[in-house]
């Protein structure tokens, strides 16, 4: 299982509450893909969101990004941590 952080760039005056309801969309299918979305990060001025997950790899979290409504943008695999 790799550690992906994904970038989604166009969710301007994105709140915290309609961050946890598309945290939670992920989640509730996020079995089927044999991924864990662990944690969620928002910026309202920017529009940014950045999603912290462990995956079999990038399409993995795609397909259930795309299922759940929100695909990303970018995505990276965190290969280095300190």
């Amino acid at each position: 299982m790799g550690q992906f952080m994904d970038v989604h760039t166009n969710m301007p005056g994105v709140t915290a509450e309609a961050l946890l309801e598309a945290h939670r969309a992920d989640v509730a299918i996020q079995g089927e893909e044999n991924v864990d979305f662990q944690k969620a990060w928002g910026d309202p001025k920017t529009g940014h969101v950045f999603c912290l997950s462990e995956a079999p790899d990038a399409d993995a979290v795609q397909r259930i990004h795309e299922r759940a409504g929100h695909p990303y943008d970018e995505i990276h695999e965190i290969t280095v941590t300190a």
